[in-house]
């Protein structure tokens, strides 16, 4: 489908990559990766052919296409949601106007047996075998489907593009890609425009995607989910592995440890070579031990070790001033803009070290609840309030495009930075990765992923005891989140995180608050736990539905809904009591092999040769690790099977 062969490019004499090779098959699932200028963003350009290589070739198959979403992009603004969708069906609409032109063409006509309505029929029916090949008849059935599955409401298909914010465009640009069913999809950051929903459905959708699909993405559980091939970016050099982000995770590490090894073991081996050589190379009777120990070394395959690219940032925030135990109440809060209501008569407070994250839908208030907090949002009605000695520390949605394009990087720190701090300002930024001479650019200059470091530096410079990031993630390379992540669980104060990031929530909060239909509903547990209770929850609203009666078309619509949840309920158990099945029988394996190396260990006289180099031990210790790792997983496994409650 795709083959790349010694691509380079370079910017400003710095190769981004150079000479690498690799083939895309018709269903690889490609996840590319590699730290913030890396050059993935730079390789879906050139693979689209929005950008020329330095040198090497991008060959694609005859009559493929590429279907590109960039990270930023602009739109129509003269259109409306429905318009601007349903102009991805550039081939289907032009058949449709072929197909309208010969039928009344043929209408008209009574030369049945001429040549020429023999060629206009056989036209019109190879016109209408490829308008129904390509969904033809199904048009307005798989926009609506797409823009649902993408977040839109029925209601907004007829609202003009420039009411919506750019992300909500982009999900318009997206589903334009995804309508045209190119053979190539090359989607740079789509989860930053989208929803928990959104990515849910969007996951889903690309695993069963005919085609091929390459995507740069920094939200890990989302490429597990839908990639099975990673793609590395470091050093100008890439590194393939044919698997999902976690496991290339840990293939990347142990292939690195096994080549370090392996490596040092050489290192001995030329080194006592070496020795031998330099002791022995005058004496004649040695000299033919001496050539061949010298033709050994001339011939040996030198071990390499892949190198990693290991910097990240490294930072922890300041400890957390005392407060109160309250740290923000909302008494019937009702928040919107003008006549527009976003949020009605809602009663929340959060207490002092409590850990939480805003989820839902884009649009549905988080941002503006998190407004009203800082206090850039007055309430249309009743009260919020924050509790005794109170600092705020705040990252807004925004918060990089905030900072003042004509200073440089020093200058934006050096601007807010006070007391003890000022002579510290360098050594802050190196920890954000600003060398230097990085410190002396323009904030113009910087990348997407610069100026959400930039930003997240200004949050060190003074302590606060509430902590609130509104989508701190976008633009962060994965080790980037992982260090912020850190920091946060280290963290000593309140702390509000709005964020879609399945895996940056995980473990980070213990309470998840829903906003929806201007709403607010509260979850204990992790934000995995509220993606299960919300399937529960939906199953359970719809049977409530059905015992209260509804009108008979609704009720044969809950009854189908209920049945179809309850399908994939049965699917996931029955997938959980395979999997247990197959865990037990490798855990009953490993503990043979055990007793049979316990009864060997036992008779030290019949097994001289594997116990005295080790090998028994060896493979002891080995079985004994498996085993616990398969009874963590099984133990794992049976909290998630409802027989097991």
């Amino acid at each position: 489908m795709i083959s790349i062969h010694k691509l380079s490019i370079n910017f400003t004499g710095d190769f981004l990559f150079k000479d690498i090779s690799f083939v895309v098959g018709d269903r690889d699932r490609i996840g590319l990766v590699g730290k913030n200028g890396a050059g993935k963003s730079t390789l879906l350009k050139i693979i689209h052919k929005e950008l020329e290589s330095e040198s090497g070739t991008v060959v694609i198959t005859t009559g493929f296409r590429t279907g590109y979403l960039p990270q930023e992009m602009a739109t129509n603004f003269f259109r409306n949601v429905w318009e601007e969708t349903i102009s991805a069906f550039v081939e289907q609409k032009q058949l449709e106007k072929q197909i309208t032109h010969i039928t009344e063409q043929l209408s008209i006509r009574d030369d049945y047996e001429s040549e020429a309505y023999h060629h206009l029929a056989q036209q019109l029916s190879d016109f209408t075998d490829r308008f129904h090949l390509i969904g033809g008849n199904t048009i307005d059935a798989d926009a609506e489907k797409v823009l649902v599955g993408l977040g839109f409401k029925s209601t907004d298909f007829s609202r003009p593009l420039h009411e919506f914010s750019s992300g909500w465009q982009m999900r318009v640009a997206l589903a334009k890609i995804l309508l045209q069913k190119p053979e190539i999809i090359l989607l740079d950051e789509p989860t930053n425009h989208l929803d928990i929903e959104s990515i849910q459905w969007m996951e889903e959708y690309l695993a069963n995607y005919e085609g091929a699909v390459i995507l740069v993405s920094h939200d890990r559980t989302f490429l597990d989910r839908v990639t099975n091939r990673t793609i590395e970016i470091t050093f100008a050099n890439i590194l393939d592995y044919k698997c999902s982000y976690s496991d290339y995770a840990k293939q990347r590490l142990e292939r690195i440890e096994t080549q370090q090894s392996a490596y040092e073991n050489q290192q001995k081996e030329i080194s006592q070579i070496e020795r031998f050589v330099e002791r022995f190379r005058y004496k004649a009777t040695k000299a033919k031990q001496v050539q061949s120990r010298i033709k050994l070394l001339e011939k040996m395959d030198k071990v390499m070790v892949d190198e990693m690219d290991d910097s990240a940032i490294s930072f922890k925030f300041p400890p957390a001033p005392h407060s109160g135990k309250v740290t923000v109440e909302a008494k019937q809060l009702s928040l919107g803009y003008g006549a527009f209501t976003v949020l009605s008569a809602i009663d929340m407070h959060l207490e002092r070290g409590e850990r939480v994250a805003f989820v839902g839908r884009n649009g549905e208030g988080k941002s503006t609840f998190v407004r009203s907090i800082v206090g850039e949002l007055a309430p249309l009605h009743g009260s919020i309030n924050l509790g005794h000695q109170v600092v705020i520390g705040y990252y807004a949605q925004n918060q990089a495009l905030l900072l003042n394009p004509n200073k440089t990087v020093f200058e934006t720190i050096d601007d807010v930075a006070v007391g003890d701090i000022r002579p510290k300002i360098r050594t802050i930024l190196g920890r954000f990765l600003f060398s230097t001479e990085d410190t002396e650019k323009k904030v113009s200059v910087l990348s997407g992923g610069e100026k959400s470091r930039l930003a997240l530096a200004k949050l060190l410079l003074s302590p606060f005891n509430l902590l609130i990031l509104d989508e701190p993630t976008n633009h962060l390379d994965i080790a980037s989140k992982d260090v912020l992540k850190n920091a946060l669980l280290h963290y000593t104060g309140s702390l509000i995180v709005v964020s879609h990031d399945r895996d940056f929530l995980s473990g980070l909060c213990d309470k998840i608050f829903e906003f929806k239909e201007k709403k607010v509903k509260t979850y204990i547990g992790d934000v995995f736990d509220f993606l299960e209770k919300k399937k529960l929850d939906s199953l359970n609203d719809l049977q409530r539905k059905l015992n209260v009666g509804v009108g008979e078309n609704n009720y044969t619509s809950a009854k189908k809904e209920i049945y179809l949840l309850k399908k994939e309920q049965d699917t996931q158990q029955r997938k959980i009591l395979n999997q247990l099945k197959k865990i037990e029988i490798e855990i009953e394996d490993l503990q043979k092999e055990l007793i049979l190396i316990e009864m060997k260990l036992a008779l030290p006289e019949l097994y001289t040769k594997e116990i005295e180099d080790g090998t028994l031990y060896a493979r002891y210790e080995q079985l004994k690790t498996e085993t616990e790792k398969k009874e963590e997983k099984w133990l794992e496994l049976q909290e998630k099977n409802p027989q097991f409650e």
